[in-house]
């Protein structure tokens, strides 16, 4: 993975003190054996965890919860101006003021340069086919940019109810058919669900960020090898996963040259309209 800087890593964040100090990430704190909070996290160490698998350019995100930013929009642009363009930002949103996250999505899009809106579903307890979202989702087809969100099961103890791609997501992909989803996390157990609504709706795809290329699913890569060469996005979920863990027996899925190509970081540069 070396010798490729033109991957693109489809989901990761740049972690602030507040985001790793949060008690649902006990366990994140513990598998990287973080004993003590630093004040400020370098933009160094992310820029040096891409180095070391090869990624050329991430997609970095915003925390928006119930509770407040976890990860605010001006902590996504700080660290994109930091990182010199290696650094993509994909904003957040309140749920809660559909008007105020309207005005958020054209901020983040015409003022800050962000590629994409993420919005994770289990950390508001509400699927992504509450009427909540509908506000974002015209802000996003009105700007021509991804909404992105979790799929799947959750690892924090919070519901994997509203993860789940059918019905919920279906439902969205028929409303709003110039709306560019991007499903992350591959929607396990439901990834048969995540596939289908992929075939189903052309702008439905899917990015493997939280998993290592080992565990991809069976049917995931049967996907990738045939009529989703060009669905599926490569994400780490850094810091949960590291990179060079994600993408380190990659070789075992056997792909052809071209659908790693494109998986690798074509597909991200068509879904995100990033240039080459």
């Amino acid at each position: 993975m070396k010798d490729t800087p033109t991957i693109i890593d489809a989901w990761i964040q740049h972690p602030t003190p507040g985001f790793v100090a949060h008690p649902m990430f006990e366990s994140l704190r513990r598998w990287l054996g973080i004993e003590t909070i630093p004040d400020a996290i370098p933009i160094e160490m992310t820029l040096a965890a891409m180095d070391a698998a090869g990624i050329g350019r991430a997609l970095t995100c915003a925390w928006g919860s119930p509770d407040g930013f976890m990860i605010s929009n001006e902590d996504v642009a700080s660290s994109v101006d930091a990182a010199k363009g290696r650094l993509i930002g994909v904003g957040s949103v309140d749920l809660r003021s559909p008007m105020g996250a309207v005005r958020e999505v054209h901020r983040c899009v015409e003022e800050l340069g962000f590629k994409g809106i993420r919005v994770l579903p289990w950390l508001w307890d509400l699927p992504p086919d509450d009427r909540r979202y509908y506000p974002v989702y015209v802000a996003c087809c009105e700007l021509g940019v991804p909404f992105c969100l979790q799929v799947g099961h959750t690892g924090p103890m919070r519901s994997s109810e509203p993860g789940r791609p059918i019905p919920y997501l279906d439902r969205v992909a028929l409303d709003f058919p110039e709306l560019t989803i991007v499903g992350g996390h591959i929607g396990f157990p439901w990834t048969s669900e995540m596939i289908s609504l992929a075939r189903k709706y052309p702008n439905v795809y899917i990015d493997t960020s939280a998993y290592k290329s080992h565990r991809y699913p069976p049917e995931l890569v049967a996907y990738m090898k045939g009529g989703g060469r060009k669905k599926v996005l490569f994400g780490s979920n850094y810091p949960m996963v590291f990179p060079s863990a994600a993408l380190e027996r990659l070789s075992d899925l056997e792909l052809d040259e071209e659908t790693t190509r494109l998986f690798l970081g074509g597909n991200a540069r068509a879904v995100f309209g990033l240039d080459g």
